[in-house]
């Protein structure tokens, strides 16, 4: 895209038709660009074009607003099945949980993005099967490979929204990198909608409690259901069409926690050897020890993904590398003591899907951590670290769709 924008440059109606056909990548790709030339009367158009911003809340179509409307309702019902139907909810929530969103949200951006019909039928063939599987499991109590597919059948489902997400282009990096960076804005305006919602709730609740009515538990039970379930729809909903209420908050958290998640790393690592804990002998220290990893990775990636690259600085950048490091570090504690404990107590479900896990995680972190250092020595370009991480994304949906669908198989229902 950005090749494309420099060559036609002169060409106004060629640009028009390059917005027209890819306006999130096109966007993207001239907000990159437009340092080197914003020289360019008609460059200058198009930055003011693409990154005015308003003060008033745009609410979109009126068709927009009934599918939101409907989505959301449609969410909450499905979310409100066990009580519907007196399904047991220890049963239905650890398998259905991601099916109250995934799949409304999969089905908006199959709309927005006019998803051919052979996607459309793609993953609507995919979630049916992941609905029909995990449901058809034995419901064996306490089986490890159960908990592990219901897990995985939630990033599985995460990564058809990822497809529906970036329509039908095919290994675009910067589509890739606009999904993780909607998902970062998502997490924001969906904490904010809750937070409201619940203060809401509870003024609702205090002030019905006043004049006698105890209205707490049946409130919970359907406002509250149909709210919790509502959010992430409503949520994607704002971010698509008022992009400037989020999307400046995700990477201005980035760049203010990745020096301090830093700092803490570095200070937690020292401490974990004058501790006398270990994650080699305590299990639940090494599955607090993956879970910081996790979250980690996921503040590179966003950092990197969430950021214009006019606004990247090489000091961001060089705090990221390190992050990078010091991560593969604890990557590498986390893998040594899973390996440890394989050798010591054999191979179970969990010890080969966190194994699987964090030698994926390991090879990603390397991968970016190379071109972020080539990018610091001036070796790279600066986009290479965002294609890095896009192209590897596809990887995790893989081992998700094979812990979700051969483990149980594989470890006999364990």
């Amino acid at each position: 895209m950005k090749t494309q924008i420099l060559n036609n440059l002169d060409q106004p109606a060629q640009l028009e038709q390059l917005y027209r056909k890819d306006k999130t990548g096109f966007k993207r790709a001239f907000n990159s660009l437009y340092p080197e030339i914003k020289d360019s009367t008609l460059a200058s158009y198009w930055n003011e074009r693409l990154n005015f911003t308003s003060d008033e809340i745009s609410w979109g179509t009126r068709t927009d607003l009934v599918f939101v409307i409907i989505a959301a309702l449609i969410a909450g019902t499905i979310a409100k099945l066990p009580a519907i139907f007196s399904i047991s909810e220890d049963f239905f929530y650890p398998r259905n949980i991601g099916f109250i969103v995934f799949p409304m949200l999969t089905v908006y951006f199959a709309w927005k993005n006019k998803l051919a019909i052979s996607k459309v039928i793609f993953l609507a063939g995919a979630m049916l099967a992941g609905l029909i599987f995990i449901n058809l499991l034995p419901n064996v109590k306490h089986s490890d490979t159960l908990m592990l597919s219901c897990a995985h059948l939630v990033l599985f489902l995460w990564g058809g929204l990822g497809l529906a997400f970036v329509g039908g282009v095919q290994n675009d990096s910067e589509k890739r990198l606009g999904f993780l960076k909607y998902n970062g804005d998502l997490v924001v305006m969906t904490t904010l909608i809750l937070i409201a919602g619940g203060l809401m709730s509870a003024v609702t609740i205090g002030l019905f409690s006043l004049i006698g009515y105890n209205i707490a538990e049946v409130y919970m039970e359907n406002v509250g259901f149909f709210g919790a379930a509502a959010a992430p729809i409503v949520g994607t909903y704002l971010t698509q069409t008022n992009p400037q209420l989020v999307g400046k908050v995700s990477p201005v958290i980035a760049k203010i926690f990745s020096p301090l998640v830093l700092v803490m790393l570095v200070v937690y690592l020292v401490a974990i050897m004058y501790s006398g804990k270990n994650p080699y002998n305590n299990r639940e220290f090494l599955l607090i020890f993956n879970a910081l990893l996790v979250g980690v990775m996921a503040i590179i990636f966003f950092s990197i993904a969430g950021t214009p690259a006019s606004a990247k600085s090489r000091a961001a950048m060089g705090i990221l590398l390190a992050l990078s490091i010091v991560t593969i570090v604890v990557n590498g504690i986390a893998l040594s003591a899973i390996v440890f404990r394989i050798s010591e107590w054999g191979m179970t479900p969990n010890r080969a899907a966190v194994l699987g896990g964090n030698i994926l995680i390991l090879i990603h972190l390397i991968l970016v951590s190379t071109k972020l250092y080539g990018y610091m020595s001036k070796k790279t370009e600066l986009n290479t670290v965002g294609k890095a991480i896009a192209w590897y994304l596809p990887v995790y949906c893989v081992w998700a769709l094979i812990v979700t669908f051969i483990f149980p198989f594989l470890f006999g229902f364990k």
